[in-house]
């Protein structure tokens, strides 16, 4: 066991306290990873705001990246020295889910986020002699996380630590909407609800399919601006705009309507502007998330006579073994401009300073960076 500093949620509401907490030794099939950097999701601040809960406490952090720094017994994926992301939906290979083609639906991904442990169900983490959990098997807010090696993907060499944390969530769930779920769509219109980390990621892959025009709203300028930077062929402004005028330009601006609408925001709103704004045969493509009690309503009528569909996708619908690499390998021949995602960084101390800026609406993906 050894001791390092991460960033604890005590009780919904309340900052992270950065702390010295107790890490065991990584169990069979398990990895100890040295942290390097650590993205600012905005899933984060559902959980430290209570609409969405967790066991308590916790270390919070699921999009990150690091070293293999020690394996425990019957680890073959991995080796120490290698560079690797975490995904924080692990894939077993056994499920049903697995063996069917849904690896991001492995039922282990959901005894993870229940239990506040890793695949067994048990927390390798402890707070003064008493429980502390991991986040969705992560818990990449720390200088060192233990992981399962089927949550760990290998990173190729030339990849920076922050692109390939960032990768690990925020650009394998953007990108894998469209490139996983859209079908296709070259040369047919494209909305993004949303230019935080997710929806800009889906910018970036509509620009790799060939999508056209690719329209992004938001109620952030600068945010806007970027999306033009990664992308986005038109912008809407959404400040000050109710839902029917952003319905109304979104479908000007596509000539009727998107054939596909990604809503990377989450809330009932956005998800009924995305649904309106389809032509029709449309599909919105819901990412975003949200509070757990929060529901949306679809026009039926709609919904049949215009032949419209609406789907979720979790984490891009990707299988994250095989697509992260190859997201990874477009960025290093330029094809994915991931380097302009990137936002501030910060170090662990300094993590509530950047939620505060996410709250604030900042641009770009920020990065924690545990060791300094």
């Amino acid at each position: 066991m050894r001791h390092v500093r991460a960033a604890v949620l005590r009780e919904p509401g309340a900052p992270l306290s950065v702390e010295e907490v107790t890490l065991d030794e990584p169990h069979a099939g398990e990895v100890l990873v040295r942290v390097e950097a650590a993205g600012v999701c905005h899933t984060e601040l559902h959980y430290m705001s209570g609409d969405i809960p967790c066991p308590l406490p916790i270390v919070l952090g699921h999009e990150g990246s690091g070293v293999v720094e020690e394996v425990g017994p019957d680890v073959d994926a991995v080796a120490v020295g290698d560079r690797v992301a975490f995904t924080w939906r692990p894939r077993c290979g056994f499920c049903e889910f697995c063996v069917t083609g849904r690896p991001v639906m492995c039922v282990y991904g959901r005894v993870q986020a229940r239990s506040g442990g890793l695949m067994d169900g048990t927390s390798r983490l402890s707070l003064g002699g008493g429980p502390l959990h991991h986040f969705l098997g992560v818990s990449c807010f720390a200088e060192r996380a233990v992981a399962s090696q089927r949550a760990l993907v290998k990173v190729p060499d030339g990849v920076p630590p922050a692109i390939a944390a960032v990768t690990g969530c925020a650009v394998i769930t953007g990108v894998g909407a469209v490139v996983n779920v859209a079908g296709q769509v070259a040369g047919k219109p494209l909305l993004v609800i949303g230019a935080g980390g997710v929806g800009l990621s889906a910018v970036m892959g509509a620009a790799l399919v060939g999508a056209a025009p690719v329209v992004v709203v938001d109620v952030a300028a600068e945010k806007l601006a970027l999306a033009r930077e990664l992308g986005a062929t038109h912008t809407v402004d959404a400040a000050g705009l109710d839902g029917d005028a952003v319905v109304a330009a979104v479908r000007d601006l596509t000539g009727g309507g998107p054939e596909v609408a990604v809503d990377a925001v989450g809330l009932p709103s956005t998800l009924g502007q995305a649904f309106s704004a389809l032509r029709p045969g449309g599909t919105a493509i819901a990412v975003g998330l949200t509070a757990v009690d929060a529901s949306a309503t679809v026009p039926v009528n709609e919904l049949v006579q215009q032949q419209k569909r609406l789907v979720g996708s979790l984490y891009g619908s990707a299988n994250p073994p095989v697509d992260l690499p190859r997201i990874l390998g477009l960025y290093l021949t330029g094809r994915l401009p991931l380097d302009a995602l990137l936002g501030e960084q910060y170090p662990l101390d300094k993590v509530n300073a950047a939620y505060r800026a996410l709250r604030e609406g900042a641009r770009g993906r920020a990065v924690v960076v545990p060791g300094g």
